[in-house]
């Protein structure tokens, strides 16, 4: 970019040459410093005009800065392209400043600095000295000083060399403006020049930044520090006045603590650095004029400089030698008379700034002497003692500074992000005092939002707004004027620092800003904001589940609430994930990116409470206390709404499901393995398990919601350490097990009527629940003791000795737990009818289990787990050569299977069923089959569906004689549908084991013929008697009379036709049962029936050639015969309906 010339350039241009003119008979090449004051004055008119100021030393402006670093830059690259002797040709192409450089007259070097001086642009000069190489600077120096000593010497010359040393001492100006591109084009002439003359360095000429790391080699002999103090102290004799002495003196000691005291920046405190500022400003502010950022700025840059090591190194002089220097002109100016003219009943700024720089290097001193640096280095005490004595002697007064000034000067600073703008911004935020009593502290705050987004900040905000509604809550539009700009500041923070202050707030206060009394509009403002903020995620929960964007803003609208009140918005969280129906899950995805509401305290706090609630557990004492201890927020939050709150089965549902997703565990940290829970499971189960399983159902919700809790906390997937024991541990597992335990010998007999003043009536749902969560947490503990067995060891023992106390099946289920240190304890008759080792194996005389009970405990063995049932069937003692001991087996089992059925689950009752299929194929149980519910056989092959009518004939025995008169008062009504439901799940499995048989060619045939009935109400009950169905038989004269009239020809049958005749036999005998059980309404068995014959006619659409009208009409004969006699008549009309549909298929 090339300088052009215009207007203001020209009147330089004329100043400049009517300055010549008056030099004559010389020049301004050759003019004398004391020549200056009459021939610069036309140059300075004209300096004034074009810096559109009325005088040189007035406020600067943007306008003036930019002037003065252009004429301090022409002037000088003017005087050093003549040293260079640069060619005009190369300069006009390559030097933009050539315009204005070629149309001045030849300077000297008086007229640069005596500009410098006139101009006051010491600041601008050093800048311009800090491009040149360190060997220039010195030689610049040097010319510097020959141009102070040299006649007339006056104080503004001292003034000129003592701000040029210190502008070089604070650097470069990190704040850089528009006007630094002249710096950028100074410095790269300077690279260009350096190619023409050896006075400059190539590599330093073109640096525009303060970095003097690549010419540390190339540093001249004699240093910066070195040549500044002994002209200092050539010059000392033209100092006269007391201030420019304070200066000089303050500035030496700064530039002798930075260079050999100190190796790194000292760093200030925030407050410290406000407090000096405070005081350099009251002190240098003119009263009538308005605080300036530049005198901040300007200030600041002083205070760094005096904290920051120096980058000018000394090359020889050592630190014995500058101090001697300093002491000697101390002495000097004492015996002047100048130090003792002081005022201490007067502040100035010089001596403020003496006195921090003596107390600075004093400290440093003291410091030094005690560090291996100094080693060798020996400081005499009279050199501390007369720097000590000179603090002393002054007795500066102290300086006050008010509130308002430094409130006035921490708003500057962080409006104009002036350095440590951030560090200022904290401070700002945590000074309570100024947010209680001055006005412009909110207003700053609501104007610079952006600059207190950060977590500390903030917190010290939310610190403040606490204090001042405590102390001052009568201002109410100011507090919830605070409280919405803070709410916005916490809302534009990214996602981990709204989580880390969420953690932050609750260890604060778990209610946020309403922890102490509010008024109550400030209160009504929060909960309408609530409201809102809920009731726009429920109406737009269903784009928040489709769109990660609108889960995010439901997310930051969530903890814009709870880091104004965590408990409010978890409580509101909780109420709509148990009462809106489908919320749990937007609630819980939510609540998982907010990982800062869990408020999980240490490791190490957290084992020990985790120790102390397990003691209290084991202990039973003062259990209805204990869950509030401790406890996460959310966990209180769902206590107390479940204190309040009595839960309908959905809401009970939801709830599981809520405190399931709480506790999967998420990835937490973006593309790592790390995985956290919101809610960890072992705090749910100290929370809402062990009280209220431990105190018998006293608790806020009843013990099978406590069972399906326990029961989904253990299916989360948790990844805990491999060298870390099982989360398990830190919820009393041992206790838990036995209680466990206990509850499952009280469902073992559900149906059994309660006895008067029990708390629980077991469901079998949760019997089966129960089976489960005993199964798997047996497991866990098992791995755990089977790791360290020595630890366990008393656990141990003492929960077998407390399961004598129970049904001998229920240690079954513990059987990890005990692992090889206990044999396996059943009733000694089951050691009558199976040879099991005694080394494993002993028996028990239980009274309930008297002679003949053998198959009995048997059955309850194979029904408890698949490998107990293997062990049974391969130890069955049992002769198959002997039909007398095989009909007797038969028969036992027969009527054990009648004892068992009711009181098994439908795992239980699987495992019993894959029993019964084994004995039955292996030959070792013998059922009869006779045909009842036909007239006539064909011939066909039922060997391959052997197994399938042999059980659907064995299970009809078992429910003739559970529904026979001696039995039937067993089971209560709810006992008795569940019978139903076993034997309709039997009845499916057989289904599906002859589906399996015969696949259909498509589902088209199937679903085109079938319909679904509708659901029947069921009807009163009926008479609990057994009743006989009355079916005809056929003789054994007319079957083979049949038989013998069949073709030969038809005597190879398609698969079909066996596939009919078993769907006929299962129907029947579903039916039969049906009319038999007590009420003779079960509804699986009526859905069993129909889903029998929708396959039945399946099957004849599929396969055409069985469609014989003799068969049809005799199968709708036997199907309507038995089904009038049920007593429902829906169930009747339905089925006899299906069953015409079958005639009308065949037809």
């Amino acid at each position: 970019m090339t300088l052009m010339m215009d207007k203001d350039s020209a009147i330089l241009h004329g100043a400049f040459l009517l300055a010549n003119k008056l030099c004559l008979p010389s020049s301004l090449s050759s003019v004398h410093k004391a020549d200056w004051i009459r021939v610069g004055l036309p140059v300075m008119e004209a300096v004034r005009e074009v810096c559109r100021q009325d005088e040189i030393g007035g406020p600067p402006n943007t306008t003036a800065i930019c002037w003065k670093k252009k004429i301090i830059c022409v002037v000088w690259l003017k005087l050093l392209c003549r040293e260079a002797g640069e060619d005009i040709d190369t300069a006009w192409r390559e030097n933009p400043f050539f315009p204005l450089q070629n149309s001045l007259p030849e300077v000297s070097h008086v007229v640069l600095l005596e500009l410098v001086k006139s101009m006051e642009a010491a600041d601008i000069f050093a800048r311009f000295l800090l491009c040149l190489s360190r060997s220039h600077i010195c030689t610049e120096l040097e010319r510097l000083m020959r141009h102070v000593r040299s006649s007339p010497t006056a104080e503004d010359d001292v003034q000129l060399f003592l701000d040029v040393w210190w502008e070089l001492w604070k650097g470069s100006n990190d704040q850089k403006t528009g006007e630094d591109c002249i710096e950028a084009m100074f410095a790269n002439q300077l690279g260009r020049l350096s190619c023409k003359s050896s006075s400059l360095s190539p590599q330093a000429a073109k640096r525009l930044k303060l970095d003097t790391s690549d010419e540390q080699a190339s540093s001249p002999p004699t240093g910066l520090l070195h040549i500044l103090l002994h002209a200092l102290k050539d010059i000392k004799d033209y100092i006269s006045s007391t201030d420019l002495c304070l200066k000089a003196l303050s500035i030496s000691l700064d530039s002798l603590y930075t260079t050999f005291l100190i190796d790194q920046e000292v760093t200030l405190p925030t407050e410290e650095k406000m407090h000096i500022l405070s005081k350099v400003i009251s002190l240098r502010k003119n009263p009538h004029e308005k605080l300036s950022p530049e005198l901040i700025q300007d200030a600041q840059r002083d205070l760094r400089a005096s904290h920051t090591p120096s980058q000018f190194q000394p090359s020889k002089m050592k630190l014995d030698e500058a101090l001697k220097i300093i002491t000697e002109l101390v002495q000097f100016w004492l015996n002047s008379g100048l130090l003792e003219m002081y005022n201490s009943s007067k502040s100035s700024y010089a001596a403020f700034k003496l006195q921090q720089s003596l107390q600075r290097v004093l400290t440093g001193l003291d410091e030094a002497q005690m560090t291996e640096i100094m080693a060798g280095i020996p400081i005499q005490e009279n050199v501390k003692n007369i720097l000590r004595g000179l603090l002393e002697s002054l007795a500066f007064p102290a300086i006050q500074s008010s509130s308002e000034v430094e409130v006035e000067i921490t708003t500057i600073i962080i409006s104009h992000h002036l350095e440590d703008y951030q560090n200022f911004a904290m401070l700002f935020a945590s000074e309570k005092s100024w947010a209680a009593s001055n006005e412009c502290w909110l207003d700053c705050l609501e104007k610079n939002q952006a600059t207190f987004q950060q977590h500390d900040t903030l917190l010290n905000l939310a610190s403040t707004l606490i204090s001042k509604i405590q102390r001052d809550s009568s201002n109410v539009n100011q507090c919830r004027k605070l409280m919405k700009v803070i709410a916005d500041i916490f809302s534009a923070l990214p996602l981990e620092d709204k989580n880390k202050s969420l953690a932050a707030m609750l260890k604060l206060s778990s209610r946020g800003f309403f922890g102490c009394p509010v008024p109550s509009s400030v209160t009504d403002g929060f909960e309408q904001e609530l409201n809102m903020a809920f009731n726009c995620i429920i109406q737009g929960r269903g784009g928040i589940s489709a769109s990660q964007g609108s889960l995010d803003t439901a997310t930051s609208l969530v903890a814009r609430m709870a880091f104004q009140n965590p408990e409010a918005a978890l409580k509101s969280c909780c109420h709509l994930a148990v009462s809106n129906k489908g919320l749990f899950s937007l609630m819980a995805k939510i609540l998982q990116q907010l990982p800062g509401l869990r408020g999980q305290r240490g490791r190490k706090e957290e084992a020990q409470s985790n120790d102390k609630e397990r003691k209290e557990a084991e202990e039973n004492t003062n259990q209805g206390n204990n869950e509030m201890r401790a406890s996460s927020l959310i966990c209180r939050c769902l206590q107390e709404m479940l204190k309040t709150k009595l839960l309908l089965a959905s809401e009970k549902e939801q709830f599981l499901k809520f405190l399931g997703l709480l506790m999967m565990p998420v990835v937490t940290i973006e593309g790592e393995e790390l995985r956290q829970s919101f809610l960890r499971p072992q705090e749910v189960i100290n929370i809402f398990v062990l009280p209220n399983l431990f105190t018998k159902g006293h608790s806020s919700f009843d013990s099978e919601l406590s069972v399906q809790l326990l029961h989904a906390t253990l299916c989360v997937d948790v990844q805990d350490p491999v060298s870390s024991p099982h989360w398990v541990l830190d919820c009393s597992p041992f206790p838990l097990l036995y209680v466990l335990a206990q509850l499952h010998n009280e469902a073992l007999r559900c149906w059994e009527q309660p006895v008067e003043g029990t708390v629980h009536h077991w469901s079998m749902d949760t019997k089966e629940l129960l089976v489960s969560v005993l199964t798997t947490l047996g497991q866990v503990v098992g791995a755990e003791v089977a790791a360290a067995p020595s630890s366990w060891s008393r656990a141990l023992f003492w929960l077998y000795n407390k399961m004598e106390e129970l049904d001998w099946s229920v240690r079954f289920y513990l059987k990890p737990v005990w692992g090889e240190h206990f044999k396996n304890e059943v009733p000694s008759s089951l050691l009558t009818v199976c040879e099991l080792p005694e080394q494993e194996w002993s028996g028990l005389d239980l009274p309930q289990y008297g002679h003949g009970t053998g198959l009995l405990a048997w059955m309850e063995c194979c029904s408890i787990s698949d490998s107990l049932r293997s062990i049974m069937l391969s130890h069955l003692s049992l002769d198959q050569h002997c039909a007398d001991h095989v009909s007797m087996f038969s028969k036992g089992l027969l009527v054990a299977l009648t004892q068992i059925l009711p009181w098994c689950s439908v795992s239980q009752w699987s495992r019993l069923l894959g029993a019964l299929r084994e004995l039955i194929t292996s030959g070792r149980l013998y059922v009869p089959f006779s045909l009842e519910y036909v007239d006539y056989l064909p011939l066909l092959d039922l060997r391959k569906f052997s197994c399938e009518l042999r059980l659907s004939v064995l299970l009809l025995r078992v429910l003739q004689l559970l529904c026979g008169s001696s039995c039937s008062h067993w089971l209560s009504a709810d006992g008795w549908a569940h019978v139903g439901r076993l034997y309709a799940h039997t009845v499916r499995e057989m289904l599906t084991s002859v589906r399996a048989k015969l696949p259909l060619p498509s589902s088209g045939a199937l679903t085109a013929s079938v319909s679904t009935p509708p659901r029947t109400p069921p009807s009163k009950d009926s008479s609990h008697s057994c009743i006989s169905v009355k079916v005809s038989k056929m003789s054994r004269d007319s079957l083979k009379e049949l038989s013998l009239m069949k073709p030969a020809e038809e005597e190879e049958t398609v698969p079909s036709q066996e596939v009919l005749f078993v769907l006929s036999q299962f129907f029947c005998h579903v039916q039969h049962v049906q009319v038999m059980m007590p009420g003779g309404q079960c509804e699986p068995l009526f859905l069993s029936s129909l889903e029998i014959l929708s396959h039945y006619e399946a099957i004849m659409v599929a396969f055409p050639d069985t469609r014989i009208v003799l068969e049809s009409d005799n199968t709708r004969h036997f199907f309507s015969t038995i089904t009038d006699n049920l007593e429902n008549e829906q169930m009747k009309a339905v089925l006899q309906q299906k069953i015409a549909q079958l005639v009308t298929s065949a037809a």
